[in-house]
């Protein structure tokens, strides 16, 4: 090659260089500015101050299966590490399980008609709406609970934290031992609600740091103050910290070319971050996605109204709270039912549910799945197609939103 060619050759292949990363920079701008203006924030700037020692205590009642009333399920049972705080089955199994995972499908319990949610960020600055049909939301006022105009705090955590042990088959018993307390009133719930402060009260260890934790003697010990100090512990242990996207959006962190190519795709054509938006990759709001119903439904025989069950106004039939997204990685199978196994099966449900039409289900199925469409035809959604290999991007990028808890949770209901 003469000494001119070779020089010209040169200078493309630098002009080819500077220009591809010219692009690249351009690209993570383009990112970096989508993502904040969607509402990304460092974690820190989610964090709500915690008590070490109700974090502490907190922790060991999270574990206990003194919260139901017979005694065989604690928070934990259902909110295991190795399944991202869910239990990595389609729908909950509370009272009469043991196990967890497939396992627990095999050893049989009371169903709980939907998915189990994780806890990553939940309490949190701003995080307000909680369960997939918020019948906890704090976000408008008065808050929306089943306490009605009486709630037992104004911090909508702890309002959460009150519910589960008074749901039938999630902490109550399904048995005719427990019909007296199975009427969901808010009258039997304060007798359960007694009985598990009295359990408390009688463990010694316990009732003494929490008592002390509370500044209260260990006789005066409620539930309230069971809920506060689980509520610490979930805010603490499932605080937002900084994962690899933070590091790429607010200090020039690294994105690989796949991650970044699906960032581009979630805050551009894919239109995700039109409700996969702020702190939490959630605008908290309700939006009907065509998944299938997997089991009986909250409404029975296969139906689940979702948010309707809540407001009762026809314009929220089928509609889920969005769900947060990190650690989405680890939390399968998805949907309010866990009927989707995978989180690329589930970013697609979005885009492309008449992929997955089976023209073999029966008639009811596809009444309901017609109405799912129409809701969802709503959404801007519609339209839009992705190769296979951006369905991977999208899934790779997801997987920059991962962290760990800063606590082990014991498995309780693995050793009796």
């Amino acid at each position: 090659m003469k000494s001119g060619t070779r020089k010209l050759f040169v200078l493309s292949v630098a002009v080819l260089l500077g220009t591809q990363a010219l692009g690249d920079s351009l690209r993570e701008a383009v990112v970096r500015d989508s993502a904040i203006r969607a509402g990304l924030v460092p974690p820190a700037e989610t964090i709500v101050r915690t008590d070490d020692a109700l974090v502490a205590v907190g922790k060991d009642l999270f574990e206990s299966k003194l919260l139901s009333l017979s005694l065989d399920t604690a928070c934990a049972s259902c909110h295991l590490d190795r399944f991202g705080s869910a239990d990595g089955i389609p729908v909950a199994l509370g009272t009469d399980a043991s196990g967890a995972g497939l396992d627990r499908i095999a050893g049989g319990g009371d169903i709980i008609p939907r998915n189990t949610l994780p806890f990553w960020g939940r309490g949190g600055k701003g995080f307000t709406t909680f369960f997939s049909d918020g019948r906890v939301d704090a976000s408008v006022s008065p808050m929306i609970s089943q306490f009605g105009e009486t709630p037992p705090s104004e911090d909508p955590l702890i309002v959460a934290i009150h519910l589960p042990p008074v749901e039938i088959g999630e902490m109550v018993l399904d048995a005719s031992s427990t019909d007296g307390l199975q009427t969901e009133t808010l009258q039997s719930a304060k007798k359960i609600y007694d009985i598990v402060a009295r359990r408390v009260q009688d463990d010694i260890e316990l009732s003494s740091r929490l008592a002390a934790a509370r500044s209260i003697a260990a006789s005066e010990i409620t539930y309230l103050d069971i809920a506060s100090a689980i509520s610490d512990f979930i805010r603490f242990n499932f605080a937002l910290k900084d994962t690899k996207f933070h590091r790429f959006v607010f200090a020039n962190g690294n994105l690989t070319a796949e991650e970044l190519n699906g960032a581009l795709l979630f805050y551009g054509r894919g239109r995700c971050s039109s409700c996969h938006n702020g702190p939490y990759f959630s605008d908290l709001e309700f939006h009907a996605i065509p998944f299938p119903q997997f089991g009986s439904g909250k409404n029975g025989f296969g139906v689940d109204y979702g948010r309707y069950n809540v407001t009762m106004n026809p314009a929220d039939l089928f509609a889920f709270r969005t769900p947060p997204l990190y650690n989405v990685s680890k939390t399968g199978p998805y949907s309010h039912s866990g009927s989707t196994a995978s989180l690329r099966e589930a970013i697609r449900y979005h885009v492309d549910p008449l992929a997955f039409f089976d023209s073999s289900m029966p008639a009811n199925e596809r009444a309901q799945y017609y109405q799912r469409l129409t809701l969802w035809a709503e959404t801007g959604l519609n339209g839009v197609v992705f190769s296979d290999a951006e369905y991977a991007d999208i899934e790779r990028f997801l997987g920059t939103l991962s962290f760990e808890s800063v606590l082990q949770v014991n498995e309780v209901d693995l050793v009796d």
